[in-house]
């Protein structure tokens, strides 16, 4: 093995293994980390050809470029409002564990939960806020509130773990099935459209007109059609005028003979 030392006047032909190494700091904010090698029995040449035997030591620098670290501020979660001795969606109308002990109920509790049995609480209160009626569970409403809930678990998700592509996938389709149903609720039941929208705290934004995108090309054709279309209505208009001006002039001569 030949290695050619940049911070030393020689050149060897066999390195050990590193006796000791350091991190020096180094202008430009990185860190020149110092290896130290003994070099047995190996041919160490100075300069103009003065060879020597014997064991010394090498220094081999290699940079390390220290990186800063890029801590992303984790939103406030939607599950944080859940009291850890709320019970479980499964176990929350069981009238038995009125009577039952403690130990029980933390056992049945968000306490010792998981995720999804939390997401599954938090569903069920979105759900009571706009549903409408107690056995009300496939109303658009209630869909709109499910799919809510996703979404924001998604959001948050997606923040801890931003290349996770399938769940932002997931995330995107689930928002596109609220969008079609909050729209159908805007056109049949604006009433609702506004309840629904108020009680989960979403912003709906009305979709644009042209889904092209304007270019002075298009604008230029989109003006010009105009204006061929204003022409046309004033010549139709003028031919339509001539057309009347004859039939009133018949009629008034026939009221006249009369």
């Amino acid at each position: 093995m030949l290695r050619v030392l940049k911070y030393a006047p020689f050149v060897c032909e066999y390195v050990a293994k590193p006796a000791f190494s350091a991190l020096l700091p180094v202008h430009g904010g990185a860190c020149l980390s110092v290896a130290a090698r003994p070099l047995t029995s190996c041919r160490i040449s100075h300069g103009r050809g003065h060879e020597a035997l014997g064991e010394s030591f090498a220094v081999q620098a290699v940079r390390h470029y220290a990186r800063p670290s890029r801590r992303k501020k984790a939103p406030p979660s939607q599950l944080d409002d859940l009291s850890p001795a709320t019970l479980k969606k499964d176990y929350a109308e069981v009238p038995l564990l009125n009577t039952t002990d403690d130990l029980i109920k933390r056992l049945l509790s968000l306490e010792l939960g998981s995720h999804k049995d939390r997401l599954k609480v938090k569903e069920q209160q979105l759900v009571e806020k706009v549903r409408r009626d107690e056995h009300d569970r496939s109303s658009t409403e209630v869909k709109v509130a499910l799919l809510t809930a996703r979404i924001r678990n998604y959001q948050e998700h997606l923040h801890k773990h931003p290349k996770d592509k399938a769940n932002k996938r997931r995330m995107l389709m689930a928002i596109d099935r609220r969008k079609k149903h909050l729209k159908y609720l805007r056109r049949t039941r604006h009433d609702a459209f506004e309840f629904v929208c108020q009680q989960l705290g979403i912003t709906y934004t009305l979709p644009p007109l042209y889904y092209r995108t304007l270019t002075k090309r298009w604008m230029a054709k989109k003006a010009f059609c105009t204006k061929v279309f204003e022409v046309i209505q004033r010549r139709r208009a003028k031919e339509k005028e001539a057309q009347e001006k004859p039939a009133a002039a018949g009629q008034v001569v026939l009221e006249a003979e009369e």
